[in-house]
């Protein structure tokens, strides 16, 4: 079929390598506008920009889908625009462009999840399991009927950037297949029901510090949805130490104040209520350790994160 791709991060990439794997014919590639990255600051273009460049393939980055960009849409001619976290709401006059439609990736279960940040809140709230849904946009907030799902188990120990990934992969698998069914006229539609829809809000940096009188079990959840960004965080001795990995244990916390490391082998920590069990964290500047790492070089016991 005849395509546009819209994507900017690197969770796209993988789709756009799949639909051109499978020889579609990619009319062109809309992405975000290049964006100061690096300690330098420089401009530097989106992950899906840089891919589709190696792929030879044109790359249009306007800031908005106003009627300029819209006329470069109408002349790539698609039969369906595929979209992947592009980080631009389509209006309506572009929704209707494509003979077949919009069709775009997302990394929940709709209606689970809609918004901004579907893997990191997933995980987040406890939930078991996530995957990748194909839809056919409208004008709504991922309300568009449901064309393929797939779920995926998120287990115990899962991190955001794991989950990231594994979804990557499942959603260029799927996001093929849906092509495959729609050029043979076989992708029946779902509506989405009502009932079960919540919101993944954007994530932010101000969020990510750890509040210590907070639960063993939703501290665990957060440093692994997190990971690897914004990146859990608590001070230690004034310094602002990444956190990277923990698991919550069973076992009621001590008479002693939230944030305080226990005595033991383990870097153990008590929270407002339950036993917090750091395995990975990072000072600033320095490399990841384990907790028997940290342990050694800082003797930590006694000491308080806050």
């Amino acid at each position: 079929m005849r395509l546009v791709f819209a994507g900017t991060p690197e969770f796209a990439v993988a789709a756009l390598d799949a639909l051109h794997a499978a020889g579609h014919t990619l009319a062109g590639v809309f992405t975000q506008p290049d964006r100061p990255a690096g300690r330098g600051r420089r401009l530097t273009p989106s992950p899906v920009a840089q891919r589709a460049a190696e792929l030879g393939l044109p790359v249009f980055k306007p800031e908005k889908l106003h009627a300029e960009a819209q006329a470069v849409l109408r002349a790539c001619a698609p039969e369906v625009i595929v979209v992947v976290a592009y980080g631009l709401i389509l209006p309506q006059a572009v929704l209707d462009i494509p003979r077949h439609g919009c069709l775009n990736i997302h990394a929940s279960l709709l209606p689970r999840w809609r918004g901004a940040a579907p893997i990191q809140r997933a995980i987040e709230a406890g939930d078991t399991q996530t995957g990748i849904t194909i839809m056919r946009m409208d004008a709504g907030l991922d309300t568009g009927p449901i064309l393929l799902r797939e779920a995926v188990p998120i287990g115990e120990h899962t991190t955001a950037g794991e989950l990231h990934d594994q979804l990557a992969t499942l959603g260029a698998r799927l996001i093929v297949t849906a092509l495959e069914r729609l050029a043979r006229g076989a992708l029946p539609e779902t509506p989405q029901p009502a009932h079960g829809a919540t919101y993944a809000a954007k994530l932010s940096k101000d969020e990510a510090r750890i509040d210590w009188t907070q639960d063993a079990v939703t501290l665990a959840r957060r440093i692994r949805a997190f990971n690897p960004w914004p990146g859990a965080w608590s001070l230690l001795d004034g310094e602002r130490i990444r956190l990277l990995l923990a698991r919550a244990l069973d076992r009621p916390a001590p008479a002693t104040p939230p944030g305080t490391v226990l005595d033991g082998d383990a870097l153990d920590v008590a929270c407002g209520s339950g036993v917090l069990r750091i395995d990975q964290l990072q000072w600033p500047g320095g490399r990841v350790l384990d907790a028997r790492a940290a342990q050694r070089a800082r003797h930590l016991v006694g000491k308080r994160f806050t």
